[in-house]
């Protein structure tokens, strides 16, 4: 490992980023911009403007966990390890070791300028998470590490409409949008390895589709 990333490794877990007066400070308290919130056909007409996401291979753009106290974090690399959330993420131990993933450019999309760690979820990916590319039980090389996906929903709360709005969250769970995860997915750590944004992610395996959720791919 290059010297600047061991520097980074800290007993298997990844400083956290430098902050500075210019970063804001993001936290399980932290509330979003009303001016930054979209209207619900403003959302619709973005994302069907927007170029859908490799279904093959892709890449990890940011990596978030959430400190105690709720302080998001991104780092430069982590080490996964298997049925282990991120190091150092409150909620992955939590939520049986779980790992959330977005969509990179859906999340940019519904952050309109905001934060990415406002979401809290941990992994941002140029990867087609849908259900029809990605069924429970698939499964993607991101870096090192092998991750799978749960059949547990990734749903949008109370925070997150805080944070995004009325409108996002009525997008998010559209019944007609279900099944493009526009909130994400969750995932378990299948084989250990490092991670840093930059990384590609591919998928590996894919699990069967539940005959009633098939689509055609679009």
């Amino acid at each position: 490992m290059p010297k600047q990333d061991a520097d980074r490794m800290i007993n298997g877990r990844a400083e956290p980023e430098k902050m500075t007066l210019e970063t804001p400070r993001v936290d399980s308290q932290s509330l979003g911009d009303p001016l930054r919130h979209c209207k619900l056909e403003e959302l619709e007409e973005r994302l069907e403007a927007l170029p859908r996401a490799p279904r093959e291979r892709g890449r990890v753009e940011l990596i978030v966990a959430r400190s105690e106290g709720g302080r998001r974090e991104s780092a430069d690399r982590v080490r996964l390890e298997a049925d282990a959330g991120v190091p150092g993420d409150a909620w992955g131990r939590q939520q049986g070791r779980a790992i959330t993933a977005m969509e990179f450019d859906v999340a940019e999309l519904i952050a309109n300028g905001q934060p990415l760690a406002l979401f809290g979820d941990n992994l941002f990916l140029s990867l087609d998470l849908s259900t029809e590319n990605l069924p429970p039980g698939s499964r993607v090389r991101a870096g090192g590490a092998v991750l799978e996906v749960t059949a547990m929903p990734h749903n949008g709360c109370r925070k997150f409409r805080a944070r995004f709005g009325a409108d996002a969250l009525q997008f998010v769970s559209k019944t007609e949008l279900r099944h493009r995860n526009l909130r994400g997915i969750y995932m378990r750590t299948v084989e250990g390895g490092e991670i840093a944004p930059g990384d590609p992610v591919e998928v590996i395996a894919r699990g069967l589709l539940p005959a009633v959720d098939a689509k055609p791919l679009s």
